[in-house]
């Protein structure tokens, strides 16, 4: 049966737009811009504090903070860094608990990799590439052959490129930090899932973290633990565990209620629904927030160089810190190859979760019935007391290439040849130093120069306006703690740099997010490219721009900007997909134009996708400026930076308090009211 065909309709004679006293024309068009104006108050409150703003910023000049308004923080932090240090090996919280948890963590990784050279490099290969093999079904199928053969180019890539020995150390500290970030997360999850009391309480802290840069989360841990594996091992446990806790918690509350529903019919307990329905229901939802708690446990061990981690971040930091981009780059894949691999194994162990397969198909279906977790274990204990007669423990230095060099001849022929000098267009340093002394400067200026109280009544209106009167409150109070510290010029300096790289953020992410929504084609390609850039951890990100824009602010925004640019274009599109298509094509058969379709109907409707899409560019290129401290970001960035890699923790503490005040300012003026908690 053919679609019934819509006729166009004729073209209505123009009628005069009589507005009513609410500001809409009676004819039904939509009212002008100043009646639109007029019609929400809370528009012109904003635009009136703004004006006031920036009239006080031209009046004043000057906007610092209240000398007498300040508090000496680094002498009491200097005190109680003096008693830790003190008192480390004999105070009792540290000899009953916290040294339990140091050495426990300790020992667990020094386990792993003693069992990784044990292994020897041709048993870890084979261990490894048969863990992935089992993910994707443990079959010949397309998608187990795939997953293996991913696991076993990763790790022969990385030994040809001379990095097994950190990458085995990377490993080895990623296994015990993935698991004991799922089961802290599973066990917070089920008590958020289970109990409105628990999901009340966890949800803030949830929060709150998410807020949170990754630096902010070493600095604590550093204070309590010293530098080394323990302080990097129990930050990344609690940087990573919460996807996991509200993934989970997501998946139990969402269970089908008719499943639930007939499992109590049939007199089970609540033990039993929980491990019979509740759990097998979630069990997608848990194995994303495992994928997401894999993909930040990487993420935040290569950033954990800082302080004594070692493993490829440390081949990073000592590479940037020395400016060889070219070595630099080569941890910089072998860091994205173990990404590549950690998210496509649990991927395919996600797709098979909601498979039901017959039995008896597939070449290896008895296969299938063994408990393929017992035969893994039975062959990694073979070959780790047999694996010194198979290999030796590192790969052979015979087998490495050195891409190095050739690597860092490129960075400097590109700097030397494309940075400067190109007729019309310039080149990459020109643009830099262009978008430092035009956007940058101007806009770090015009935030030093506008007064204090008039930066506070700014947030309070647009946290009351975008969400309520608590997030104005909140916002308020942080700013207060910011100035209190004493840290108010060098948060706006941080501030100016991440509203420029929200800026490009957003206008790159909404275009790429409408294109990929509305064109298939480019959905196609834009795709894979999205799916490799969100497996990449955040120090990755910095290699690359150094060689485009060498250090400085510039190149730390730019890092930003591709960094948080995945999850603004996945969240666009996916809003734009979710309007309802009768709207859509209500629009179409009255003739509207697939422009009019965009900015009045999809974009519209749309809105609070934008917001929240607008909300994750913040935090995520907030995150990613002040990691940009390293190179010539300045402001907080380096401060924290700084006090983590020489212990100064009067420099490092104020500053990652100060970066946690900006997080949540920005979270609360730019996330809409339905997006949070009012409770």
């Amino acid at each position: 049966m053919s679609a019934p065909v819509l006729e166009k309709p004729e073209p209505a004679k123009p009628v005069p737009a009589v507005t009513s006293p609410t500001g809409r024309a009676e004819n039904g068009s939509p009212p002008g811009p100043a009646a639109g104006l007029m019609a929400n108050p809370k528009l012109v409150v904003v635009g009136a504090v703004l004006l006031i703003a920036v009239v006080s910023a031209l009046i004043a000049g000057e906007g610092s903070w209240p000398k007498a308004w300040t508090f000496d923080v680094e002498t009491p932090l200097r005190d109680v860094d003096g008693w830790l240090v003190d008192n480390r090996n004999s105070h009792w919280i540290f000899l009953y608990f916290l040294l339990h948890i140091s050495n426990g963590a300790t020992a667990a990784v020094d386990a792993v990799e003693s069992l990784f050279a044990s292994l020897g490099w041709v048993g870890v290969t084979v261990v490894g590439t048969l863990v992935a093999w089992t993910a994707g079904g443990a079959d010949f199928g397309r998608r187990a052959l795939r997953t293996a053969g991913t696991a076993l180019g990763v790790f022969a890539v990385c030994g040809l490129l001379n990095m097994w020995e950190p990458t085995m150390e990377t490993l080895a500290l990623m296994t015990v930090t993935v698991f004991a970030s799922a089961v802290l997360g599973l066990l917070l999850g089920l008590a958020s899932g289970l109990s409105e009391r628990c999901e009340r309480l966890l949800r803030p802290v949830f929060d709150a973290m998410q807020v949170m840069p990754a630096f902010a989360y070493l600095i604590p841990f550093l204070l309590i633990f010293g530098v080394g594996v323990p302080s990097a091992a129990v930050a990344t446990v609690i940087y990573a565990a919460p996807p996991m806790a509200r993934l989970t918690a997501l998946g139990l509350r969402g269970a089908d209620p008719a499943a639930l529903e007939a499992s109590v019919s049939l007199g089970a307990s609540a033990w039993q629904r929980l491990r019979t329905a509740r759990i097998p229901l979630a069990r997608k939802e848990m194995m994303l927030g495992l994928n997401q708690t894999i993909m930040m446990c990487l993420s935040m061990v290569v950033l954990a160089s800082l302080i004594g981690a070692g493993g490829l971040g440390l081949e990073i930091y000592d590479a940037l810190g020395s400016l060889q981009v070219g070595d630099a780059l080569v941890a910089g894949v072998a860091v994205v190859l173990m990404a590549i691999l950690l998210d496509r194994t649990t991927a395919a162990a996600g797709e098979r979760l909601g498979e039901h397969t017959a039995p008896g198909t597939g070449r290896l279906a008895r296969l299938r019935g063994l408990p393929l977790a017992a035969a893994l274990a039975v062959l990694t204990t073979v070959l780790a007391v047999f694996g010194s007669w198979l290999s030796d423990r590192e790969w052979p230095d015979t087998w490495t290439v050195d891409i190095a060099g050739s690597l860092q001849d490129g960075i400097d022929w590109f700097t030397g040849n494309l940075g400067s000098g190109i007729p019309l267009v310039g080149g990459t340093l020109t643009w830099a130093d262009g978008y430092a002394n035009f956007v940058l400067n101007p806009l770090r200026d015009a935030l030093l120069a506008t007064p204090w109280w008039a930066v506070f009544l700014l947030v309070a209106t647009l946290g009351w306006v975008v969400g309520t009167w608590r997030a104005a409150l909140s916002s308020v109070l942080a700013l207060l703690v910011v100035g209190a510290m004493g840290l108010w010029d060098r948060s706006l300096d941080t501030l100016s740099q991440v509203l420029a790289g929200l800026v490009l953020t957003l206008v790159l992410g909404f275009l790429l997010g409408v294109l990929t929504a509305r064109v298939a084609r480019i959905e196609r390609v834009v795709r894979p490219i999205l799916d490799t850039m969100q497996t990449m951890p955040q120090f990755v990100y910095l290699i690359p721009v150094i060689g485009l824009f060498a250090l400085g602010r510039p190149a730390g925004i730019a890092a930003a900007v591709v960094y948080a640019l995945p999850a603004v274009v996945r969240i666009t599109a996916q809003g734009l997909r979710s309007v309802d298509p009768t709207a859509v094509e209500a629009a179409r058969s009255l003739g509207a134009t697939s422009r009019q379709q965009l900015f009045q109907v999809q974009l519209p409707l749309a809105r609070r996708a934008l917001l929240v899409a607008t909300n994750q560019g913040v935090v995520l290129v907030l995150s990613m400026v002040v990691i940009a401290g390293m190179v010539g970001g300045g402001a907080l960035g380096i401060d924290v930076v700084t006090g983590l890699a020489k212990g100064n923790l009067a420099l490092g503490l104020p500053a990652g308090v100060a970066i946690v005040c900006l997080g949540i300012v920005l979270d609360r003026i730019t996330q809409p009211a339905g997006g949070r908690s009012t409770s």
